[in-house]
């Protein structure tokens, strides 16, 4: 049914699909029907940053920014769900059209702009949600914050997210914040690590809950970057990376309409880059500090092959557009077979 639905959706502009779906998704969570159309995955249960996974394939940060549809997401058999990214004001995001389709690629160009309601919006929604799985609250500086100043707006993110998320990602790595990306390297990295890693310390300390937290980081690296990144997060005690948010490249979809189109591009074209990104961390940490793989994952094959680079789970978002649910069990059993269970 979903190849029908995603036929009618892309007759309409892409962000005005994206909401239409989510709201089709509410409407058809709230009635049951729901149920009637979707096959949970198996129970693939997995441990990791001292979380109990039913599964090891999420839903990526980006789909639902504010939380607003975590109860109809929850109800697909995702084994977590990472909403945001959450600023601590909102903030409207990049002018319109911000977001291109690239069919042909199975891909997606997104400039949104970290396009949000604010931490107190995100906060009431996570109060009030059914949803009883696993939860990451992804959260990320404002626009209008000097980098200079940012390891403010992540410590304020931390602090107000800590009691509702299972674990938080800080997101250092998207393309559509002016100057998001260069707090990945050299001492702004270890400078934001070590603030992020002292907030995590003084919120364990008050609340006497240990809540994990990841850092996700970009396709672009060279493997010297990558060895910095590892060793980095090493040094800073921090809980995971998340390999790996958007490209700026376009060498796989060069001659399309919309390679000039600035933001990040995702989907099946990531696929490579984020598989070696994924494997290069592997080298430097091996198991002392678990890898979320995302990027690229539009098959069975796909998630795999993650698995095997060293992710010890998996994030899906532009493959689940094109694909539909269908490709979240699918993702479950290629991944059982890759971790031989």
């Amino acid at each position: 049914m979903y190849p029908v639905l995603r036929t009618l959706l892309f007759r309409l502009p892409p962000e005005q699909a994206h909401n239409v779906a989510l709201k089709g998704l509410d409407v058809a969570q709230k009635t049951g029907a729901l149920n009637l159309f979707v096959r949970k995955p198996d129970p693939c249960p997995v441990k990791v940053m001292g979380l109990e996974f039913p599964n090891p394939v999420g839903l990526a940060a980006g789909l639902d920014k504010n939380a607003d549809h975590l109860d109809a997401l929850g109800a697909l058999g995702f084994g977590f769900i990472e909403v945001g990214t959450v600023t601590p004001l909102a903030q409207p995001g990049n002018p319109k059209p911000r977001m291109f389709r690239l069919p042909e690629h199975e891909a997606i160009i997104n400039r949104m702009g970290f396009n949000n309601e604010g931490l107190e919006h995100l906060i009431g929604n996570v109060r009030n949600r059914r949803y009883k799985g696993i939860l990451g609250i992804n959260v990320g500086k404002n626009k209008d914050t000097p980098n200079e100043q940012s390891e403010s707006d992540y410590r304020k993110g931390i602090a107000a997210v800590y009691d509702y998320a299972d674990y938080i990602t800080v997101n250092v790595s998207s393309p559509n914040t002016p100057g998001l990306r260069d707090l990945q390297f050299g001492d702004s990295l270890k400078q934001l690590l070590h603030a992020i890693k002292d907030e995590q310390t003084r919120c364990h300390q008050s609340s006497g809950r240990y809540v994990p937290i990841a850092v996700k980081i970009a396709p672009d690296m060279d493997d010297e970057g990558v060895r910095f990144v590892a060793t980095a997060l090493l040094e800073s005690g921090l809980d995971g990376v998340i390999a790996t948010n958007t490209t700026i490249s376009r060498e796989v979809v060069k001659g399309h309409e919309h390679e000039q189109e600035a933001g990040g591009l995702s989907g099946a074209p990531v696929r490579e880059s984020s598989v070696r990104v994924i494997a290069g961390l592997y080298a430097e940490l091996g198991d002392r500090i678990p890898i979320i793989g995302v990027g690229g994952i539009t098959d069975a094959e796909s998630a795999a092959e993650k698995i095997r680079a060293g992710a010890k789970l998996v994030q899906i978002y532009t493959g689940f557009i094109y694909k539909g649910p269908k490709l979240i069990g699918e993702a479950v059993e290629a991944v059982r077979k890759a971790r031989g269970a």
